[in-house]
């Protein structure tokens, strides 16, 4: 299977940015496509990495704490960080995060807390979300997409994105 992506909502297209980071994944689908390997969100996202890096996205290299990317929702007295969320990756001019998933993507509804996570990092106008085409024989990327195409189709959320970008690898 091909890789797929697409923009919600699906009322305009996508931006060169995001088109550069769309490609990471298209090149190196061979490679992380989830009908051969059964890779970690953390294997694909090794696998990606220097072409996010060459796009200036800067990613997450290990759970460490120093490699972990902090993005900051809360600030505090004289400015200090009270709250932030960890995100997989991030552009450098901070408007789209990403977010690479794996098994967990449908069946515990990860993708709900990234998009809440998104929502809630203030200066990210784009989320990339990179889910598993296929998981313990179901279609993730499907399920999501039309979770995503309610939400944004009903119009009775309103999300403070710019737009998500699904990506079924």
């Amino acid at each position: 299977m091909k890789l797929r992506y697409q923009l919600f909502p699906r009322s305009f297209g996508i931006t060169q940015q995001i088109r550069e980071a769309i490609l990471c994944f298209e090149n190196n689908h061979h490679l992380i496509d989830s009908h051969q390997f059964n890779y970690s969100s953390n294997q694909v996202l090794e696998v990606v990495r220097k072409d996010l890096e060459l796009i200036k996205f800067k990613v997450e290299r290990s759970k460490t704490k120093d490699d972990k990317i902090r993005v900051p929702v809360l600030f505090g007295l004289n400015s200090r960080i009270d709250k932030f969320f960890d995100a997989d990756g991030i552009s450098e001019d901070l408007k789209i995060v990403l977010e690479v998933e794996a098994g967990r993507a449908y069946r515990n509804n990860q993708f709900l807390k990234d998009v809440f996570q998104a929502c809630m990092m203030p200066s990210v106008e784009y989320l990339i979300l990179a889910v598993r085409n296929t998981y313990a024989g179901t279609d993730d990327f499907e399920s999501i997409f039309a979770f995503l195409e309610t939400l944004y189709i009903n119009g009775r959320l309103q999300l403070p994105l710019k737009g998500i970008v699904l990506i079924g690898y």
